[in-house]
């Protein structure tokens, strides 16, 4: 089953981005992922909650793919530096329709 990963992204200290951005995108192309979305243009729709400066979504094939790149040795390095630089939020999110009512591709 497919997982996305799901980021709201508030940056703190923008000096990680340039080299966050250069090498986290060959990682996670070559551990499998996909990017489907890594913008700061959204509109929303609704809700009460202030929104991210910036939102991500990443397409794995597996959960255990996804977890992989997030614990390697190889991410480690960026990882940090994005938390020491931002805030925000990070999820997974099974492929699923718990209803079993969509078609999910």
């Amino acid at each position: 089953m497919k997982y996305y990963a799901v980021a709201e992204i508030d940056i703190t200290d923008p000096s990680w981005i340039p080299a966050y951005v250069e090498n986290t995108t060959r990682l996670v192309e070559r551990h499998g992922g996909r990017y489907l979305a890594r913008t700061s243009n959204f509109e929303k729709v609704e809700g009460e909650r202030t929104p991210p400066q910036i939102y991500l979504i990443l397409e794995w094939p597996s959960k255990q793919v996804a977890e992989a790149f997030y614990d390697s040795e190889d991410y480690r390095p960026y990882r940090e530096s994005r938390r020491d630089g931002s805030h925000g939020e990070f999820v997974l999110v099974a492929g699923e329709d718990i209803n079993h009512v969509a078609r999910m591709g």
